[in-house]
């Protein structure tokens, strides 16, 4: 049921039209975080979109650090998302991500209200276009300091409060080890309200293997235990010459 996809980025040395001949030969069938001029070129050789990058405007809105629990930012970031929306939803894909941005001083309280506020239109907007916005979980301690959507019970908390099907999180298995731990119970806890993993080696955020402190078969079997049947995405950073050396292996720990 779980199907698999890689992250663009991870991947860059490469062109996307060797990145696509390698996961078709893996059974890779999704190519996260692509920019939406990518996304046919994907398209024409057999792949798809999993979920799209981020899309900021000229000032940086709309990147990690500048989402939605700005209430200054809402008109910029609806702008932005009133197009990528139905753009995206013509190219046939259905994930579009989103940020909460950085605290700045905010309460997880007031972020989490700001959020809700400036979500409930793009919801909207998204379910007219067949589209789900995702959230990414990531840690405020090692890569995103001050990030605010950095534990998987706020996040879900958001998701309850949004009250929609089309607003789900990305759950990032190596950034939620790092912030939280306690991985394969919050999947079980939370699974109703991801609709995206992510995977990478902790530490260090490259291949996992029997050095790292995470047991991707027993996580990739939990997940499978929830009627997952979206994509799991390898976001680990290659530290190998041939920055494929891991791909398929990576790709068989995760597949229950």
């Amino acid at each position: 049921m779980i199907q698999h996809s890689v992250s663009r980025w991870c991947f860059g040395s490469t062109s996307l039209e060797q990145l696509c001949t390698k996961c078709q030969e893996i059974g890779i069938t999704g190519i996260d975080l692509l920019k939406l001029e990518e996304i046919p070129v994907v398209k024409s050789l057999g792949l798809q979109c999993s979920i799209t990058a981020a899309h900021p405007d000229e000032n940086g809105v709309g990147e990690i650090e500048q989402g939605f629990n700005d209430l200054s930012l809402h008109p910029a970031l609806h702008k932005i998302y009133e197009n990528l929306i139905p753009e995206a939803a013509a190219l046939g894909v259905a994930q579009v991500i989103c940020f909460s941005g950085n605290r700045n001083g905010l309460s997880d309280e007031a972020g989490l209200e700001n959020c809700a506020i400036g979500l409930a239109p793009m919801v909207s907007l998204a379910e007219k276009h067949g589209v789900t916005l995702v959230m990414e979980l990531l840690n405020s301690k090692v890569d995103h300091p001050d990030y605010q959507c950095d534990h998987t019970a706020w996040g879900a908390a958001l998701c309850e409060k949004i009250g929609s099907p089309h607003f789900k999180l990305l759950y990032d298995i190596y950034h939620m080890q790092i912030m939280e731990g306690d991985v394969i119970r919050t999947i079980r806890e939370y699974h109703q309200h991801i609709s995206h993993y992510h995977t990478a080696g902790v530490p260090g955020r490259n291949e996992f293997d029997a050095s790292q402190e995470l047991n991707y078969p027993a996580i990739a079997s939990a997940i499978a235990a929830t009627g997952f049947n979206g994509f799991i995405g390898q976001e680990y950073v290659p530290s190998t010459e041939d920055p494929f050396a891991f791909l398929a292996e990576a790709v068989d720990l995760c597949t229950a």
